[in-house]
């Protein structure tokens, strides 16, 4: 019987790398505080993981040339990426909070630590199993 790692590791690598993407999105508002005009960026973490335990295939966006820069996460996930609503937006336009942008950075860096220790703990077993332990 052959070992599916899909519903061995389940819903656990999905949420590491999109705790992964996740964080690129947040590390580059943090970078981005004092640029004029910029606007704070996030993803809907809860959708897109259901989206993806559903099996749903998030919309394909196409390349018409390879310069064409693909931005910092998937563009599978694009359509997740959602601009954040400042509580108190700066008079350059720029829309990042910082404390606020380190709190969700910080959050998810622990989230992504539970997600990989889950990960982990499964491919323990796995090998267990195979070794017969």
């Amino acid at each position: 019987m052959a070992i599916s790692f899909d519903n061995a590791l389940g819903i656990h690598e999905k949420a590491v790398g999109l705790r992964i993407q996740r964080a690129e999105i947040l590390a580059n508002n943090i970078a981005n505080s004092d640029t004029p005009n910029y606007k704070a960026r996030d993803i809907d973490f809860k959708a897109v993981l259901q989206g993806a335990e559903a099996g749903q295939q998030p919309l394909q966006m196409a390349r018409t040339r390879t310069g064409h820069n693909t931005g910092l996460i998937s563009s599978d996930f694009a359509a997740e990426l959602m601009y954040r609503v400042p509580s108190q937006p700066s008079i350059d336009g720029n829309t990042v909070d910082v404390q606020e942008e380190m709190a969700r950075y910080t959050k998810n860096a622990v989230d992504y630590q539970a997600s990989f220790q889950f990960l982990n703990k499964k491919f323990k077993g796995l090998s267990n199993a195979i070794r017969g332990d």
